[in-house]
């Protein structure tokens, strides 16, 4: 059975909201594996001069735990283990 991770991050666009969405993701990519669903929780502008500058979006980022990180602290335990005995 999978094992599903949710963090929160937060992005954020000089274009749109929706771009800021895709930041958030495209930089999550870097560092994560197994995306599989964004859930935008919160979003929000900021204002200059009478004009919107920024797009910001908080967003959750789910993504499944890869078994192969399972299988390394499996393995580390039981090395672990082993040089318990």
């Amino acid at each position: 059975m999978p094992i599903v991770k949710v963090i929160e991050v937060i992005a954020s666009s000089e274009i749109n909201f929706d771009d800021a969405v895709k930041q958030a993701v495209k930089e999550s990519s870097k560092t994560i594996r197994n995306i599989d669903s964004v859930w935008v929780k919160d979003m929000k502008a900021h204002v200059k001069d009478g004009k919107i500058s920024t797009y910001g979006v908080i967003c959750h980022i789910s993504f499944r735990v890869d078994n192969e990180e399972k299988k390394e602290k499996k393995k580390g335990k039981k090395n672990k283990d082993k040089n318990d005995e």
